[in-house]
């Protein structure tokens, strides 16, 4: 089972700081993280989004990882929650549903971006939730939080590699 954590910031620089937490919590294996990013939304509106394979310029998570932390990152954060979108697309917001990641959870995501703010979001397989929750506190922010099963990660990544052939 892996879980999903959106930590909301008012600021840039308080999600720098968490997010730099975070990758020291993963060295003391607190958590075993399958995708990380700072997401910042500046004056204009436009999203930002930063992973730690972007700082390093190293490839951090394997191809299938990454595929799968790509799509419900943008699943959950940036799809529009109004619009057409394609019967692929469609399909996987529709296991996203089944795996608890429901349009009401995308919306809570996407109204902690407001133009200046700024969030870490977590996908981990693993956490020790106390000492988790304990280290990041002092950041504040708003928690947001939704589980997938692994069964359901396998499924999603089925239907990625699916969309992936046909695209």
């Amino acid at each position: 089972m892996s879980e999903l954590i959106v930590l909301g910031y008012e600021d840039r620089a308080v999600a720098e700081r968490a997010f730099t937490e975070v990758r020291k919590l993963e060295s003391r294996q607190v958590v075993e993280l399958t995708g990380v990013a700072v997401v910042s939304v500046d004056a204009d509106g436009e999203t930002h989004v930063d992973t730690p394979a972007r700082r390093e310029g190293q490839v951090a998570l394997s191809a299938t990882a990454g595929a799968l932390w790509g799509m419900v990152f943008g699943l959950v954060i940036l799809t529009p929650a109004i619009g057409v979108v394609g019967a692929a697309v469609g399909g996987l917001i529709g296991k996203l549903n089944q795996m608890g990641v429901d349009n009401t959870f995308r919306d809570k995501v996407r109204s902690l971006l407001a133009p200046g703010s700024a969030a870490v979001v977590v996908m981990a397989s693993k956490i020790t939730e106390g000492e988790f929750a304990a280290a990041m506190e002092k950041f504040g922010g708003t928690v947001l939080k939704t589980s997938l099963s692994e069964e359901g990660e396998r499924e999603l990544a089925e239907q990625l590699a699916g969309t992936a052939a046909t695209a």
